[in-house]
């Protein structure tokens, strides 16, 4: 037997199909003329445009490298050698990097491949092969240049200062200082400073110090003393950066626990099945919505004006913010739970209490936990920028690093850090939800 659609049938399908295949097109189409109109309103052509490439590729470089700064006042003449320019990484007296070489008034700087920079009293000079000498001399104050013409892009000049800029390093020539930078790779200074006495050595030097050798400060071992020296290094102020990432957990737990223990009495307040009073949890589910509604970050900004900056500030903030999370997702954990296994709770004779005990807290206990270390390992991660503003945590550092615009190494180390944090949070917390939930 064969069946045949009537007339008004086959049309009704022939539409139906007909319009399915125009939705299917037009559903691309529409989020194709979205992307468009986003391109064209954000002006992508014009960021592109300005996209400067080669600041990204130094910022780049200078996450993983460092720099030492060879410079000398004009007007004393006095020479100084500091890694990162800074006072606590200033090479002491007598000692100088293998490139460098002072010899009255005369500095020698060897950047490497012939590239030769020589301060003495008739001004300064760079020796750049394949190109010639690049000559600075002061006169009436203002440094003049003597170079071969043309004068490439490299080389730039103003009416109170020369740069020049290669690979192999940077010059700057000015009225008040002349300054050499030379990149190398590696994060300097990080395990013991200029001034320690285990700055310079091999692996097999403080290994030996540490087992065998004499006693540098007969008050403590070798090995206590590296210990000391690295953990209150001046650069990396490596005791100050392990307390800021013990602040930023802190404040991440104290936020979410807190939080929790509020919306738990919330959540029956809101749930139908606990509170037969619509106005009551209708009044309960807005104060969650208002509370969610309001960013964490704007919260933040509100209770540091009100309280004052710190860390507690942070873990309150948080803590408000994940009370109307936890309010609302513990109300529909409630709302769904067995009535069946209360009404046998209650057929015992049990109380309200009692009922809510042993008839609901085992029912809703997986999902709550599951919810409460989800939001600590979230948590963490937004306390790192909560920090920043309320001034406490690892944000606090990272922020003040990327404010100089120049301690980039110190930003990488930062953000090394905080990756490591989030990523034992999450372990930490998925072995918590393991053991607390699936008892494995």
């Amino acid at each position: 037997m064969t069946a045949t659609l009537s007339p008004s049938l086959a049309d009704t399908v022939t539409r139906r199909f007909a319009t399915r295949t125009r939705l299917a097109f037009a559903v691309p189409a529409a989020i194709l003329a979205y992307l468009i109109y986003a391109a064209i309103s954000f002006d992508l052509a014009g960021l592109a445009s300005r996209a400067r490439f080669d600041n990204a590729a130094i910022l780049l470089s200078d996450f993983w490298s460092h720099k030492t700064h060879v410079t000398r006042d004009n007007r004393t003449d006095r020479v100084t050698v500091a890694i990162e320019g800074e006072a606590k990484g200033t090479y002491p007296h007598g000692m100088l990097p293998d490139w460098v070489s002072v010899a009255g008034p005369v500095t020698t700087i060897d950047l490497g491949d012939g590239h030769l920079v020589t301060y003495d009293d008739q001004g300064a000079r760079y020796v750049v092969p394949g190109y010639g000498i690049i000559d600075i001399r002061p006169e009436g104050g203002k440094p003049v240049l003597t170079a071969p013409e043309p004068l490439p892009s490299w080389i730039s000049v103003s009416d109170n200062k020369v740069s020049v800029t290669t690979d192999h390093g940077r010059f700057s020539y000015s009225r008040s200082k002349v300054e050499t930078f030379k990149y190398e790779p590696g994060w300097e200074l990080w395990f013991f400073t200029l001034d320690s006495p285990f700055f310079g050595k091999s692996w097999g030097d403080l290994a030996a110090l540490a087992t065998t050798g004499d006693r540098i400060d007969p008050a403590r071992t070798n090995l206590g003393y590296m210990a000391s020296e690295f953990w209150t290094n001046k650069m990396w102020r490596h005791g100050d950066v392990a307390w800021a990432i013990f602040e930023t957990i802190l404040m991440a737990f104290l936020g979410t626990m807190s939080a929790a223990l509020v919306a738990l009495p919330l959540g029956f307040l809101a749930a139908r099945n606990f509170n037969p009073l619509g106005p009551l949890r209708f009044a309960a589910r807005r104060v969650f919505d208002f509370i969610r509604g309001v960013d964490g970050l704007i919260w933040t900004i509100i209770l540091s004006r009100a309280f004052g900056p710190g860390p507690m500030t942070g873990a309150i903030a948080i803590a408000i913010t994940d009370s109307g999370t936890f309010g609302k997702t513990f109300s529909e954990a409630l709302e769904n739970i067995d009535e069946k296994q209360v009404e046998g709770i209650q057929s015992t004779g049990a109380n309200s209490l009692q009922r809510a005990r042993f008839g609901v807290i085992p029912q809703v206990t997986p999902i709550l936990l599951s919810q409460i270390l989800y939001y600590l390992e979230s948590n963490t991660r937004s306390a790192t920028v909560i920090g920043a503003i309320v001034g406490g945590g690892i944000g606090l550092l990272l922020t003040q690093a990327i404010i100089t615009q120049k301690d980039w190494e110190e930003v990488a180390y930062y953000m090394v850090l905080i990756v490591l944090m989030v990523m034992a949070m999450d372990s930490l917390s998925g072995w918590l939800r393991r053991k607390l939930i699936k008892g494995a």
